[in-house]
């Protein structure tokens, strides 16, 4: 027999996408502050060259400044309100989540619910700002120093500075009001469109490849096969679960006895999703982002970051591994599977899992499986996020068919999906009622005959 998610699944239809209103409006709401972030990339920052800009992206596009351009949706090629993108706020989230872990005041903050969050997401807040000024002077005085500013000097690095600051924030804010107005995640989905506007032009230039000679015709339908096949591969790897048996006893609450039942606890093979890959990432352009401009030509520093952390090189390839695989554990046991909480639920609800005693066994048998199942979670995501780039370092393909675009494409796409239909059944719930075999009141029996005498 079908279950009730599987029903009300089956009932879906645009008709009942019409009739939700609230999915409506949170839809429509999303895409119209994802259409104002778009148009925010196409206003440049004043004072910038943009003729010498376009030479200076040019030679650097496939190196790492192909890498900034693909996070912030091709604002960095064009010098945007937005080339910062949202970066500083991502790399914000990784200090304040790892000083929650660490540090005591924090993680008694942690333990505080509601309240602790709020003060947490303040303090992100706040090193977003810090981490974008400390951006955005660089990138100025970079811009400065390559000869790329119309009139360098003071002025030119504080309106820079204000300027990108302020792209980055009000990033911040159209991520936060997407997430708690609009459908989907806020953040994933400002780097999901910055990445899915510059697909047509990458695109394009792969073609021109091919046209010119400089890609072979087995290379393109190689390319092509890859991109497909990892596709394949994140879908089924993202909705792979590894189920945990659990047990409800019978249990008597007031006068109402509940049947005791068997049910199971999904755990992801993947529950971090795609948060790993972009933190990696995000940490690697942390420190190259100075030197894209200005070419660290006069910095020994600089220099030595882009002749090894460049992408591509093998350094870079296997600092990005291993901040994937530490970032998947960390966000994992962190944020998106807390094993004491998990424990902890199932200690209330009375419930156990076969062969284990409720609370500390339960969660060291919970923490085991997790860590099994990590090895194999984190590994997916080091392999489809460096494979493909190996192949398009060696054979020159736009990075937008790399493996850590293909991956935040296809996760965001599928979360997002997820939430829809999360919200289309809640739709759905009276109408199943209505139809199902559960009834809310006896039905009237007909009068009986009288008895013979």
């Amino acid at each position: 027999m079908a279950s009730a998610a599987e029903q009300m699944a089956a009932n879906l239809s645009w008709r009942t996408l019409g009739k939700a209103t609230d999915l409506r409006q949170r839809i429509f709401f999303t895409i119209g502050l994802l259409m104002v972030y778009r148009l925010g990339t196409y206003i440049p920052v004043p004072g910038i060259d943009g003729d010498a800009l376009r030479d200076v992206m040019a030679q650097v596009s496939q190196g790492v400044g192909g890498m900034l351009n693909l996070f912030t949706g091709g604002a960095l090629s064009r010098m945007g309100i937005f080339a910062l993108g949202i970066m500083p706020y991502i790399s914000a989230s990784i200090i304040v989540q790892l000083l929650a872990t660490m540090y005591a005041p924090w993680q008694q903050l942690r333990k505080e619910g509601e309240q602790g969050r709020k003060k947490l997401n303040q303090y992100t807040r706040y090193g977003t700002v810090a981490l974008a000024i400390l951006q955005g002077y660089g990138i100025a005085v970079s811009i400065q120093a390559g000869g790329l500013a119309h009139s360098p000097g003071p002025f030119f690095i504080a309106s820079c500075v204000i300027t990108l600051v302020g792209g980055t924030m009000f990033l911040m804010w159209l991520g936060e009001q997407i997430t708690a107005r609009g459908i989907g995640n806020g953040i994933s989905l400002i780097i999901f469109v910055g990445i899915v506007a510059e697909i047509p032009a990458a695109i394009g230039q792969f073609l021109a490849q091919g046209r010119s000679g400089a890609l072979s015709t087995p290379v393109i339908l190689g390319v092509i096969v890859m991109v497909i096949a990892v596709i394949a591969f994140v879908v089924f790897m993202e909705r792979a679960l590894r189920k945990i048996s659990i047990l409800y006893p019978r249990r008597q609450v007031g006068m109402k006895v509940y049947e005791g039942g068997s049910s199971h606890l999904p755990i992801k093979v993947n529950p971090a999703g795609v948060i790993p890959a972009i933190f990696a990432s995000s940490i690697l352009l942390l420190p190259t982002t100075i030197g894209t401009f200005s070419g660290g030509g006069t910095n020994p520093v600089l220099s030595w970051l882009a002749a090894n952390l460049g992408y591509g090189q093998p350094l870079h390839l296997l600092f990005l591994a291993l901040m994937i695989v530490f970032f998947t554990y960390f966000y994992t046991f962190n944020v998106a599977f807390k094993i004491d909480d998990v424990a902890e639920n199932l200690k209330n609800q009375s419930a156990s899992i076969p062969g284990i005693r409720p609370g500390k066994k339960t969660e060291d048998y919970l923490e085991y499986v997790v860590n099994r199942i990590l090895v194999l979670g984190s590994a997916y995501l080091a392999a489809v996020c460096l494979l493909p780039e190996v192949l398009i370092t060696e054979l020159g393909v736009p990075f937008y068919f790399g493996g850590t675009s293909v991956l935040i494409v296809v996760s965001v796409t599928m979360d997002t999906i997820q939430q829809v239909q999360s919200h289309l059944l809640a739709h759905q719930y009276e109408a199943l009622i209505e139809k199902s075999q559960l009834r809310g009141k006896k039905k009237p029996t007909a009068p009986k005959a009288p008895a013979r005498r």
